[in-house]
């Protein structure tokens, strides 16, 4: 079979009990065709929240494991259910989830919750593009395009006919992700990152209100996209889905532009690209919101950006402080986490650019 770039060897830390999940996947997958004998374990080792493994079958089925790591820190994050849930939901009315498989929430099969799915196979943007996957400048744009047709797809399903309504809180949306990751940041704080005080009185001072409610993804970005091995341009799988509820679309954007790191960017920022956005012919963040609220209708001025470009980059300041966090704390052995201290220092210098002058920092 094909290697899976990005799988690898499975952590010491983060190995399971192959045997005993590949015997319950076998038992309750919604189809079990192709799932007999032992599969071959792997481990995505990109990403830093849940913990992602792929499940090789001698038949040539693949399938994605997901499950949440040990010692988290945030309460009610890492929800497998919800995650499987949301997906499943999604599948009638959104053409880029994976089929699930099964959820399983019985903690003697491997400690904790967790589900499976079959693998959409294509290519991943990692932090750099496929050496051996050609992408010319018209192609790079013609992709970004296609991803905000994605997006602006998604937040244009009705909630009403996926039967997620219960994911709604009301109005408010906006105040609720101001003061929740606010205090997120707080609570995981150490004491060698920013105190980011200002910025978080800025948002609350400079909030707006809901422009609307739709499923939002809240992770919306190119290393969670699955592109056409046969079209780089088309996107065929929307991945992790940890954070999708329902909420303001223009949040989700302002969360997806955070991690947008353009060519032009000051050198420091660029030392936090984690998707090739930096390519010729990829759209700037300005473009992207453009074409974005071309396709929406919805208006974004660079007046009524700025707030969410600012939360955008707050938030994954929090994100990455919480992740740090673990490692902080000896929750985890994996050195890659003790990198994003020093990130939430680079996030929280160019915040303070953009709250005292608007321009990035």
């Amino acid at each position: 079979m094909t290697a899976v770039p990005g799988a690898r060897a499975v952590r010491e830390e983060d190995a399971f009990d192959v045997t005993a999940v590949a015997a319950w996947i076998r038992a309750n997958a919604a189809n079990p065709d192709g799932l007999d004998g032992h599969p071959e374990v792997r481990q995505f080792t990109g990403g830093a929240s849940n913990l992602t493994y792929l499940l090789r079958y001698p038949s040539g089925r693949d399938l994605i494991v997901r499950r949440a790591p040990a010692g988290t820190k945030a309460k009610g994050a890492h929800d497998m259910h919800r995650e499987y849930v949301i997906q499943s939901a999604l599948a009638p009315v959104f053409d880029y989830v994976a089929p699930m498989v099964a959820f399983c929430d019985d903690p003697e099969v491997v400690g904790g919750d967790f589900y499976a799915m079959d693998r959409i196979a294509g290519v991943i943007p990692r932090s750099e593009w496929p050496a051996d996957v050609p992408l010319s400048p018209e192609q790079a744009r013609e992709l970004c395009l296609h991803a905000v047709d994605v997006l602006a797809e998604l937040h244009g399903i009705d909630p009403a006919t996926t039967g997620l309504g219960d994911l709604a809180k009301g109005a408010g949306y906006v105040r609720r992700q101001v003061e929740g990751w606010s205090t997120r940041y707080r609570n995981a704080r150490t004491d060698d990152v920013p105190a980011l005080d200002e910025v978080m009185a800025w948002l609350d001072e400079h909030q707006p209100d809901d422009v609307a409610t739709c499923v939002i993804h809240n992770d919306f970005k190119l290393d969670n996209l699955v592109l056409s091995g046969d079209d780089v341009t088309r996107v065929v799988g929307v991945l992790d889905w940890e954070m999708a509820t329902l909420g303001d679309p223009l949040m989700d954007l302002a969360g997806s532009m955070a991690y947008w790191v353009q060519a032009d960017d000051t050198e420091e920022f660029q030392m936090m690209r984690r998707v090739p956005t930096h390519l010729p012919g990829m759209l700037t963040r300005e473009e992207f919101v453009a074409a974005y609220a071309e396709r929406t209708g919805r208006s974004v001025t660079p007046g009524q950006w700025r707030f969410y470009e600012v939360f955008g980059l707050f938030r994954m300041a929090a994100i990455a402080q919480q992740i740090y966090y673990r490692w902080f704390h000896g929750q985890t052995t994996n050195e890659m986490y003790a990198l994003f201290g020093p990130a939430v220092q680079i996030i929280g210098r160019r915040l303070d650019g953009l709250i005292t002058d608007g321009l990035p920092a």
